[in-house]
């Protein structure tokens, strides 16, 4: 498909990377990217780094508008795509116009849940997912004397880790029993927990939000299923996203908590592909089970994949899960696809923590925390398919680095 003209609907990182592998891969067609925001810029940054303050908007760009010039990249900015004609194969705009297309990449992304109560649309209650979200907390914050952040996953961490420290009180309201309890395991969220309560956060877990409740024009607190009251003047929600589909379904694909793939991402029409969050895909660490991952890691995976594909080389996508979160001090890395009954074998060190995920006797993923070169070697021994045993994990005399080095490069099971 090296002439053919490609349009991709999204330019957040699946959708910027598909574009960008697709001219170093050497597709000398047209190539448009359609994006309702400005010039594309990385986002997991926006609840560390730029809301810490230690880069500025412009450090968050993926790349400066004479990129896309210099590569013959058509960057149609702040318009998004209304509509699908698959048997004219042209895309309906939000300006009124069109682009016809061979072929179709969707890169959709997803969009936050909503916080289904009353209040939830008072002044002063945000969620984060785009660099507008980010400055508006930004301003808010720095006049805020309580913070009400209801969920407890990475985005709400890594949120209370920036709160630390900075004045206002912090309480974080989480449904479950325990912080991040569908993406870690029990001794990790411990570790988390103490880690932040150190720093002065409140858990409240098993905590159901009822209503939000206002005063002189903004929030003001959080009303609890049991009628606590949570004093806020500032409330980040943090409770999960749902996949930017509507697109997809509206043209008649497959979709179902995203839009449905093959395992080298293309959609139930031929002459159209999805990657990135908005994708469900066949994934090799989950038993070869259709599973939408919302990771950087994936999202540029898939975009190279996809990118070979459209260039003549086909390849099923296969790459290691992985996941980060920074949360004050302390870095948190996942390798690997797991469950929350996985079984858990912990190495805890006096610089951190390595914990090792099995279902069914087979390694699932990897949990460390303060550990890099561990999280490195857990992931070239998933991608290797190494058959590392529960006993071997548990025995600190075996060598977890020296394990992954015996894999040669390019090796995979």
């Amino acid at each position: 498909m090296s002439d053919a003209g490609i349009v991709i609907v999204g330019a957040g990182q699946a959708g910027f990377q598909a574009a960008a592998s697709l001219r170093e891969a050497g597709h000398v067609g047209s190539l448009t990217l359609v994006g309702d925001e400005g010039l594309p810029y990385q986002r997991p940054p926006l609840s560390k780094a730029y809301l810490a303050g230690k880069t500025d908007a412009a450090g968050l760009s993926l790349r400066p508008a004479s990129y896309f010039a210099e590569h013959r990249i058509a960057h149609r900015a702040e318009v998004a795509a209304t509509g699908i004609d698959r048997a004219a194969r042209r895309v309906a705009l939000s300006d009124g116009g069109d682009l016809a297309y061979d072929h179709l990449v969707l890169a959709t992304g997803a969009r936050n849940r909503v916080l289904p109560v009353p209040g939830a649309d008072l002044a002063g209650v945000h969620q984060l997912r785009s660099l507008a979200d980010a400055d508006a907390i930004k301003a808010d914050l720095a006049a805020a004397r309580s913070v009400a952040i209801v969920g407890a996953g990475f985005i709400g961490l890594e949120f209370a880790g920036i709160c630390a420290g900075r004045g206002p009180a912090v309480t974080v309201i989480e449904a479950a029993c325990r912080p991040m309890a569908r993406a870690v395991s029990a001794r990790t969220a411990d570790f988390f927990t103490a880690a932040h309560e150190r720093a002065g956060t409140r858990f409240l877990f098993g905590a159901g939000v009822a209503g939000l409740e206002g005063a002189d024009g903004g929030v003001a607190a959080v009303r609890l299923a049991d009628g606590t009251r949570v004093a806020a003047d500032l409330v980040l929600v943090g409770i999960g996203v749902v996949a930017n589909q509507e697109l997809a379904e509206a043209a008649g694909l497959t979709v179902g908590d995203g839009i449905h793939t093959d395992a080298f991402l293309t959609t139930s029409d031929p002459a159209i592909s999805a990657i990135g969050d908005c994708a469900r895909v066949p994934n090799r660490f989950a038993q070869g089970e259709p599973v939408r991952i919302e990771s950087v890691q994936n999202a540029v995976d898939q975009g190279r994949c996809l990118a070979a594909r459209l260039t003549g080389r086909p390849a099923a996508y296969a790459a290691v899960p992985w996941f980060w979160s920074d949360q004050g001090p302390h870095k948190l890395q996942i390798a690997g696809l797991t469950r929350p009954d996985d079984a858990s074998v912990v190495r805890p060190s006096e610089t951190g923590l390595t914990v090792f995920r099995f279902r069914d006797g087979a390694l699932s993923g990897v949990e460390t925390v303060d550990r890099p070169a561990d999280h490195m070697a857990a992931r070239r021994i998933l991608d290797a398919g190494l058959g590392l045993t529960l006993e071997a994990a548990a025995d600190p005399a075996h060598d977890l680095r020296a394990l992954a080095k015996s894999v040669p490069s390019g090796v995979r099971a």
